[in-house]
């Protein structure tokens, strides 16, 4: 808005900003590297999707109204007198189209022209295909302001996107930020180090689950809250899908052997810069935390960190991820916080397909499908895995192909999965 304009520190921002996929990997540009082998492109502003930000002219500007709050960083200014209640900022985000490259790239560089004013933020993530059809995850740029860095990507990529980032100030809650201008730059593509695509595994790690609740609230990618729902928290935005997708989704068992599919749709909880399942190398805070062990269980176990959080709050649990109340109490049968195996589905090298929705009376809930024992509609039911969640398809089975295999001893429908592609048959029916 006008008013709002007149009183913004005019900022014009032209930010080199991280955009890959192998965090903390730098690599200088070289002043010898000819001009024609990047390609650069304005990013419509005007499209993509959309969460607590308001595009109009050209332009995008955060929704203060609708944006997620989120705690207030200790070292932004929060004080160790407000102990427990660390300032609410307002965040919103962009998706961006993605963007089909002529020739494959292993950088991304960005550069912004914006309206900061004071104590707001705009900067940029950005994420590529893998070979295998599967997202990376969303790496950060570096800070908005003059630094600037360029990130290699792990694999030479020829689709890439890009996600705006921007958060308001704590000290005006009528300060928004606005931004006119995203370009981006892909780099040449370097020589692949990494050697033929094996077969690998998605990461797993037991790690303590809590009920997130919160019905009739926003989600970090602005999916509104139901009644039992379907979804998962972890607490990074690497890791976070845009609102119902399945980009990012994890299967997560509970100790009595049940299990669900379900797709990340949330930030948290405790932190949002924890993405413990990466190796120190890569894990964007925390890097001196054995992989596999949430900032919020290293703090509320073994004091780290003084015991408490990235915002300066006093972990009271080991959370390390937040489950949907569908997901908890119906799908896992969970009566109170427990721990969980949780597989990372999307580090795994199986190519993830969508569940979509589909009839499953048996079941006994809309929205899901049941996963069962083996491939047949009388098999136990074991698990569930809900609409917009994303499972790693293995083979087909069952009598004329109509099951798939999405676990050992884990069975689905292959109605559920429309986009699962050609797919070898099982070697054996039932593992």
């Amino acid at each position: 808005m006008a008013p709002r304009a007149a009183v913004a520190r005019r900022t014009a921002l032209t930010v080199v900003l991280a955009g890959a996929l192998c965090a903390g990997t730098v690599v200088p540009a070289s002043a010898a590297e000819p001009a024609a082998a990047s390609t650069s492109w304005r990013a419509s502003l005007a499209t993509g999707e959309a969460a607590g930000i308001t595009t109009r002219g050209g332009t995008a500007s955060l929704d203060s109204a609708s944006a997620h709050l989120e705690p207030q960083d200790s070292t932004s200014g929060w004080t160790e007198g407000a102990a427990d209640s660390p300032s609410l900022v307002p965040t919103g985000l962009l998706t961006l189209d993605q963007r089909t490259l002529d020739r494959p790239t292993s950088r991304i560089d960005s550069a912004l022209d914006a309206d900061l004013p004071e104590g707001t933020t705009a900067s940029v993530d950005v994420r590529g295909k893998r070979a295998n059809g599967n997202w990376t995850e969303w790496i950060p740029s570096t800070a908005t302001g003059t630094d600037s860095g360029t990130v290699a990507l792990p694999e030479p990529t020829d689709v890439v996107q890009g996600r705006l980032v921007l958060t308001g100030s704590v000290s005006d809650p009528a300060a928004e930020p606005v931004v006119r201008d995203l370009t981006l730059t892909a780099g040449p593509a370097a020589a692949s180090t990494e050697g033929a695509d094996t077969e690998a595994l998605p990461l797993n790690y037991s790690v303590f689950a809590t009920r997130e609740g919160l019905v009739g609230g926003t989600t970090a990618n602005g999916h509104k809250i139901v009644d039992r729902d379907h979804f998962v928290a972890l607490p990074s935005r690497r890791a976070l899908s845009p609102r119902d997708r399945s980009d990012y989704s994890v299967k997560v068992c509970a100790p009595n052997g049940r299990c669900a599919f379900a797709p990340v749709w949330d930030v948290g909880p405790w932190n949002t810069r924890d993405d413990y399942w990466n190796p120190g190398s890569q894990r964007q805070e925390w890097k001196d935390l054995p992989q596999g062990v949430p900032q919020a269980q290293a703090a509320y176990r073994d004091g780290y960190n003084g015991g408490k959080d990235q915002f300066g709050r006093k972990a009271v649990n080991p959370a390390g991820i937040d489950l949907g109340d569908g997901v908890f109490w119906d799908a896992l049968g969970l009566k109170d916080n427990s721990q969980v195996s949780v597989d990372y589905l999307w580090t795994g090298s199986v190519r993830l397909s969508k569940v979509a929705a589909v009839d499953d009376t048996e079941s006994g809930e809309d929205g899901i499908v049941a996963v069962r024992s083996a491939p047949d509609a009388a098999a136990k039911i074991v698990g569930i895995a809900a609409e917009n969640a994303s499972v790693p398809v293995q083979c087909l089975a069952g009598v004329g192909g109509s099951w798939l295999r999405i676990g050992t001893g884990q069975f689905i429908t292959a109605a559920a999965v429309p986009g699962a592609g050609d797919v070898t048959s099982c070697l054996s029916g039932q593992d």
